[in-house]
């Protein structure tokens, strides 16, 4: 593909050379480039691609894309200074691997909680409905039947458009992706043609990145400012944010909500450990998720299905059947006393009070509910003793013990978590900093019919200590205690 269409609606500042160069390739990491090859020096939070902007040449880079060119130029390389690299390589992707979102029905879901699941269930709903479709997600992506290996919620700009060239070439019709408030600050879903977007909700979260509360908001609200006029723009009427998300989106607007008058209304009428039983719109109808939060993310799918042509009694049916994302309240129970353990990725505040919440209204009697929590290291320590306090309020027993340290001490972590807690519920919790340790204390602990809630992980089988990823997954280990404590 020749450079100058490669280019195509990237804001430009000045050209040295011909852009009727033929590229064979487009990159963001100097260690890909080949001969042939496009590359774009981005400004990363960690690095900075314009370092590289020599080491890329020497690999046989053809052009360089950056926001500030060498003084010293190469004879033989085209450079092409930008307005903004971020934004010039979501478009200069999406342009190379020919365009592919505008061939798909493409779905994005942003909020804090709740984007995992409600592109997981859109993505199995449409799979039942007899389309081929495709799933980008926190937990994996997917093509059809084919798994393959999640590294970011949202991959970089190249890597995004290439996934959805493959889904394209494999006959996809309908994809649906997680977008993340990392993905939409760094531009790497610019150039992308949506089809429609959906809020979930929207509580502290990611301010080691965003720095402010507000900045978060208007990040994740940037996404609907630029859906555009054709797409549908679906938002949660019961949080405070939920207006606030449509306010400037030029796409057609909706609401659901469980709560107030809305496009897409839903009540719940029975919430137990055998799942929802809600009214949407006129029907009642069981589904087999657990949890008001569960409620809200199946209002959010079916709303997405209606504006994508869908007739609703097919959408019920099916959504009826389907379970949510691994990881995402998943229940064990142990064969022998009937001891239930769920495993939930909830790492923040909010989500941690949601799945508490619902595990308080399944109790039936005076069953104890068990805790285990930590909180991921370099990352906002502004929710850890929030996280602490919501454990220790709402459960009977509460373990510390470590996440994903990362680079940090995991007993500082543990230390942060506890400062500020009252002394009431300082003596709910013993901290265990070993992850394994803590889970075994918690079914130790246990009596029959007692709940436990593992919290942090939910699908990730690993852990994340020094720059090392050290194999752990909650319920491979839930269900070796359940059978090494004869549970």
């Amino acid at each position: 593909m020749l450079l100058q269409d490669v280019l195509y609606k990237v804001a430009l500042r000045s050209v040295h050379g011909s852009t009727g160069v033929e590229i064979s390739d487009v990159s963001l990491d100097s260690r890909a480039v080949q001969s042939g090859t496009a590359f774009i020096a981005v400004k990363g939070s960690a690095t900075d691609g314009h370092q590289f902007i020599e080491k890329a040449i020497e690999k046989g880079a053809t052009a360089i894309i950056a926001e500030q060119l060498p003084g010293e130029k190469k004879a033989g390389v085209v450079y092409v200074e930008v307005e903004n690299s971020a934004i010039a390589a979501g478009y200069m992707a999406s342009n190379f691997f020919g365009q592919p979102s505008a061939s798909l029905h493409l779905v994005g879901v942003t909020g804090t909680n709740g984007k995992t699941t409600i592109a997981t269930l859109l993505y199995k709903l449409f799979t039942a409905l007899g389309y081929h479709c495709g799933l980008i997600s926190t937990v994996a992506n997917h093509i059809g039947d084919r798994v393959l290996q999640a590294t970011h919620t949202t991959p970089d700009a190249v890597s995004l458009n290439r996934l959805l060239r493959q889904m394209n070439d494999e006959g996809c019709s309908h994809v649906f992706m997680e977008v993340s408030s990392h993905a939409v600050h760094q531009h790497r879903i610019a150039g992308l043609q949506f089809a429609g977007g959906i809020f979930s909700n929207i509580t502290h979260d990611h301010l080691d990145y965003h720095k402010t509360f507000d900045e978060y908001i208007r990040v994740k609200k940037a996404f609907f400012d630029g859906l555009p006029s054709a797409a549908f723009a679906i938002s949660n009427a019961d949080d405070k944010r939920g207006l606030v998300m449509l306010q400037n989106t030029p796409a057609r607007k909706y609401l659901y909500s469980l709560k107030t008058l809305a496009d897409f209304k839903g009540k719940l009428i029975e919430n137990n450990l055998s799942g929802l039983v809600m009214l949407v719109g006129d029907q009642e109808v069981h589904f087999r998720l657990i949890g008001e939060f569960n409620a809200y993310n199946l209002l959010a799918v079916y709303g997405a299905a209606i504006c994508l042509g869908e007739d609703k009694q097919e959408i019920l049916r099916c959504l009826s059947v389907l379970t949510g994302a691994e990881g995402r309240f998943d229940y064990l129970i142990s064969p022998v006393d009937k001891l239930i353990t769920i495993v939930d990725y909830a790492h923040t505040p909010d989500a941690l009070l949601n799945v508490l919440a619902t595990i308080n209204k399944l109790k039936k009697g005076t069953e104890q509910v068990i805790t285990v929590v930590g909180c991921g290291g370099d990352r906002d320590k502004t929710k850890r003793p929030v996280m602490a306090q919501a454990a220790c309020e709402h459960s009977d027993r509460a373990i510390f013990t470590s996440d994903n340290p990362r680079s940090e001490d995991p007993e500082q972590i543990i230390r942060d978590m506890e400062e500020g807690l009252p002394a009431a519920a300082r003596r709910k919790y013993i901290a265990i900093t070993d992850r394994r340790e803590a889970i075994k204390t918690a079914i130790s602990l246990a009596n029959p019919g007692d709940i436990i809630l593992v919290a942090g992980k939910g699908h990730e089988k690993y852990q994340d200590i020094k720059g090392v990823k050290h194999h752990f997954d909650d319920k491979e280990t839930v269900q070796d205690l359940f059978e090494t404590l004869g549970r």
